[in-house]
């Protein structure tokens, strides 16, 4: 069932667990992709006779190995996309996500084929968030979600969630951003690079991860 749809329920799937360990249930789902649970209901029923998922009654829903392949392959070609865009047409990081989401389902394989090829086949996007390789396969450093992070730790800042333009230009205008290295200095403020202290915009510390 090749479509935007299916491809939709996988990436949510996938990204669900990049970043944190918890599976995704049904609920969850239904509430991320903005439908109704008894339209995510039949759907995981499709996908689970194509072996994309794994799903028991009230149980939460896990990728098979087909379902991670083509989740890895459909999030390569959106992540691979917003990079281009970034690097080669100067979109800010805040303007890429729906961009990105049009062009992955239209371009040829050929054409993502010459974009990995200029860009040198990048290992992360602008937020950060890990390319996979040709083979479906990622790469990430150990980390740590920076509201989990104590008191004095220092990182440096792998990923910054995209689900906000607003928080991304908030970020961005205080020198928060992606290979910075960031010291928590108190509840809502960390120190950028050795630089002075800064206060996060509510919501931050939920939306940047740092090596732990």
């Amino acid at each position: 069932m090749p479509s935007p749809a299916v491809d939709d329920y996988l990436k949510t799937i996938y990204h669900h667990t990049e970043w944190q360990p918890a599976p995704i249930t049904p609920s969850q789902l239904a509430s991320t992709l903005g439908l109704a649970p008894s339209t995510v209901t039949e759907m995981v029923r499709k996908l689970a006779a194509q072996d994309l998922v794994a799903h028991r009654p009230y149980g939460p829903v896990a990728l098979t190995e087909a379902g991670r392949l083509r989740a890895a392959s459909i999030i390569r070609r959106h992540r691979l996309i917003e990079t281009w865009l970034v690097r080669e047409f100067g979109y800010a990081w805040d303007e890429v996500h729906d961009e990105a989401e049009v062009l992955e389902h239209t371009i040829s394989d050929r054409l993502l084929a010459g974009i990995a090829e200029r860009l040198g086949d990048p290992r992360f996007d602008p937020h950060g968030d890990a390319i996979p390789d040709a083979a479906g396969d990622v790469h990430r450093e150990p980390f740590v979600l920076l509201a989990d992070a104590t008191l004095g730790h220092t990182g440096r800042i792998l990923r910054v969630s995209d689900r906000d333009p607003a928080l991304l230009r908030a970020l961005e205008e205080r020198g928060v951003d992606v290979g910075h290295a960031l010291t928590v200095s108190g509840r809502d403020t960390v120190q950028v690079d050795g630089g002075g202290s800064v206060v996060l915009p509510p919501g931050a510390a939920s939306a940047i991860w740092v090596t732990a």
